[in-house]
């Protein structure tokens, strides 16, 4: 039996890349699924995929830049299955430019979504595990989070936070809470299509056709955190193509 079997997971940013790729490698080996998500159409097809795989699946428009739509995830895993397991922190959002361009707007949906969906979920799901006595909070953060880049600043500034968060939640769990940070390279999702910057779009582009991986390298390593033993926590898991730099 696999050790994700009826482990109850909410995933966020799951209509599609790596938060699709990971709602459905979990169904297959076992997991009931939570998944949220802006884009309900999408939502709607991925919950269909996990259903195809044979799991248990509910689904919930989800923006994470809204105190209460985390707030209602949780409940929803807690009212449907009883209880969450895991938490995958995964919506993320990266409209970089160059600081020049004074694309305020884009700095404060990345700090958003990509920070504050992160606390937003630590504060929904917290209370929850600290009354199970279990729970393992995953969030996806970037190699942004260790090499900050030309046009990334912000972006990579989010992530770093999220590392840095991560960590010191991670100290503050005790005993019976896990924490991972799981940190992708260039992977082949459609990530890039909200760069508004041409010059940095294309030069993303060009990196995307010769370098980036399938989501599923992703999914299969916060498989690989979340199956360990409750004794066992893997903390941070770099996951890069092998020719990026």
């Amino acid at each position: 039996m696999s050790a994700l079997q009826d482990k109850v997971v909410a995933i966020t940013g799951a209509s599609g890349g790596i938060g699709a790729a990971t709602a459905v490698l979990l169904a297959e080996r076992g997991a009931r699924l939570v998944i949220g998500a802006r884009r309900s159409d999408r939502l709607d097809a991925v919950a269909a995929r996990v259903k195809a795989a044979g799991g248990d699946v509910v689904t919930a428009r989800t923006d994470v830049s809204r105190r209460e739509d985390l707030a209602e995830l949780v409940a929803l895993a807690c009212e449907r299955f009883g209880r969450l397991d895991v938490l995958v922190s995964n919506a993320g959002v990266g409209p970089i430019s160059p600081l020049d361009d004074l694309r305020v707007a884009d700095w404060e949906a990345m700090v958003d979504v990509n920070l504050k969906g992160v606390l937003y979920g630590i504060a929904a799901a917290l209370p929850v595990f600290r009354g199970q006595g279990s729970g393992h909070f995953v969030n996806t953060a970037s190699t942004a989070a260790y090499r900050t880049v030309p046009d990334q600043s912000v972006y990579s500034a989010t992530k770093v936070a999220v590392r840095a968060l991560s960590e010191g939640l991670r100290q503050e769990a005790g005993d019976s809470l896990r924490v991972t940070i799981v940190s992708p390279g260039f992977i082949r999702t459609d990530f890039i299509d909200s760069v508004p910057n041409t010059r940095v779009k294309a030069q993303l582009a060009t990196s995307r056709e010769t370098l980036a991986i399938e989501p599923d390298a992703i999914a299969r390593a916060i498989a690989f955190a979340i199956e360990q033993p409750a004794d066992v926590d893997v903390n941070e898991i770099v996951v890069r193509p092998t020719a990026q730099a």
